[in-house]
């Protein structure tokens, strides 16, 4: 009969707990869909957790040829770079000033847009052509070189073709998103 109660009391303890639980969760939920849970230093301090907000990818490819020439001779390599440009927004440098919270309305002030990485796929980029003059010594760091070269080569040719606009335009609507998840309706999104 022990036994019997003691398990019963510890169903209907589970059960409590379970119940509390999920209504702190509703309450929660609630109050954020309703706009009134979320003041601007808690919506600043969520959106800041993304931190590095990537918001668009290139993959490009670029013909590149360096060339190192000395009056004893001439040294050059010849490279197909393929890399990837990414983009985004660093929401890390959002501050008090760039939030403002009133009922389901919310404005927001971001960052400008700026490109987080670039790097080159090195099982697609290939060396062409290494040549080396007749009077120069084999020079290891001219394909380094290159590569480097390359890379900023990359990342120009993504500016040239809008990738930080892209970026920009992508992540306002990623947060508008995000924001109108936490149950705001009303969006003022601009960058600096």
């Amino acid at each position: 009969m022990f036994k019997k109660m003691a398990g019963t009391v510890a169903a209907l303890m589970v059960i409590f707990a379970l119940g509390l639980l999920f209504g702190l969760l509703s309450y929660r939920w609630f109050q954020a869909r309703a706009g009134g849970g979320y003041s601007g230093p808690a919506v600043l301090k969520e959106v800041q957790t993304l931190s590095q907000f990537v918001t668009v990818k290139y993959s490009l490819e670029k013909v590149v040829e360096f060339d190192d020439a000395k009056w004893y001779g001439e040294s050059r390599v010849l490279l197909v770079a393929h890399g990837v440009v990414k983009a985004g927004l660093d929401l890390s440098q959002l501050g008090p000033g760039d939030i403002q919270v009133s009922g389901k309305k919310i404005s927001l002030t971001l960052p400008r847009a700026r490109i987080t990485d670039v790097y080159l796929d090195d099982r697609q980029t290939q060396i062409v052509d290494h040549t080396t003059g007749i009077l120069r010594v084999f020079d290891k760091d001219l394909e380094q070189n290159a590569r480097r070269q390359a890379v900023e080569e990359l990342r120009l040719a993504a500016s040239q073709n809008g990738i930080l606009k892209e970026a920009a335009e992508k992540g306002q609507a990623r947060l508008t998103i995000l924001l109108y998840q936490l149950g705001f309706t009303n969006f003022n999104l601009q960058s600096k």
